[in-house]
């Protein structure tokens, strides 16, 4: 049995030399496609969901030379994703989503302009609540300067918030974690003040959580990615996975589930993204595998079936 320990912290490198080795499951890769959106891309997809009886997608749409996105809902007419009729339109990046005391939460990074730089972007994560698509209200905006805040329904109903700062606490970006009792009681101060889940991330390095599983067990399961530069510039993203214990704050160590060179080829949006995969959700199946969702290349969303990377957390001995 799997004890719920930390054991040892690894490189991008490391990993990637593990996950090759490791004979895990990759098959059936698949290039979603979506009309509808122009000659925009659709990529760093959420997990499709159920939305009043109809399932959903959520993308990121975006001309492949901008930043400027859109949170769009496509819904799959004959194996091709098109607009939701009907459904908003934000203006955000990285659409994620989760169910808290029975609303719906979707949420997405927001840029603006840097208050320092005239010639950059800053950027953080808000949330929108409702009983569907169609209600969606803006309730929480996060700290400046953080994506990939995340939130959890508990086995006690109460909300796991899952943090990325960056900067003096976080380096390049580090996962932290904190809880409160209900939405209503999620705060900035209680964002800011997360601790970090030490010994994740080397400081060359980086990572964030995508999303969130609560299992049979009350452990977490997290769905996120580590990422490097090489010595070029380029940018190297990988999948990961690990299972936290929100009573104790115990975790596993951090394992790859994919990489990108068994997706499928395709288009990359810059030379130096082509090595990018973004964990976007996965769909966990009867048969011990899952289907992961993810954005490709900053220009494409792609599946791909791989191991459930929860099955073994859900076995954990919590001590």
């Amino acid at each position: 049995m799997i004890r719920l320990v930390k054991r040892e912290l690894k490189t991008c490198c490391e990993l990637l030399s593990e996950y090759e080795d490791s004979g895990k499951t990759a098959a059936n890769p698949v290039k979603l496609q979506f009309e509808g959106v122009g000659s925009r891309d659709v990529y760093n997809i959420a997990a499709p969901f159920e939305d009043e009886g109809e399932h959903v997608i959520a993308g990121r749409v975006e001309a492949r030379d901008s930043e400027h996105a859109q949170l769009m809902f496509f819904v799959e007419r004959a194996g091709v994703w098109t607009p939701r009729a009907g459904a908003p339109v934000f203006a955000l990046q990285d659409p994620f989503h989760t169910r808290i005391h029975g609303e719906l939460v979707v949420g997405g990074v927001q840029i603006y302009p840097h208050p320092e730089r005239p010639d950059a972007l800053a950027w953080r994560t808000v949330f929108y609540k409702g009983a569907s698509i169609a209600d969606l209200q803006l309730f929480f905006t996060g700290p400046n300067g953080m994506k990939d805040l995340r939130l959890v329904e508990l086995k006690d109903g109460s909300v796991g918030v899952f943090t990325r700062p960056q900067g003096e606490k976080g380096g390049r970006g580090k996962i932290g974690y904190a809880c409160v009792s209900s939405l209503s009681g999620l705060t900035v101060g209680i964002v800011e003040g997360a601790p970090l889940l030490d010994g994740q991330f080397v400081d060359a390095e980086w990572g964030g959580a995508n999303e969130l599983h609560l299992l049979a067990n009350g452990i977490v399961g997290v769905l996120g990615h580590i990422a490097c530069f090489d010595d070029r510039g380029d940018r190297h993203y990988y999948p990961m996975a690990f299972g936290f214990d929100p009573v104790s704050g115990r975790f596993t160590d951090i394992e790859l589930i994919a990489v990108r060179n068994r997706f499928l080829a395709g288009a990359a949006k810059r030379t130096d993204l082509v090595d990018v995969v973004f964990s976007g959700g996965i769909i966990r199946k009867p048969d011990g595998t899952a289907d992961l969702y993810a954005g490709i290349s900053d220009a494409e969303a792609h599946r791909l079936t791989i191991d459930d990377p929860f099955a073994k957390y859900e076995a954990l001995e919590k001590t």
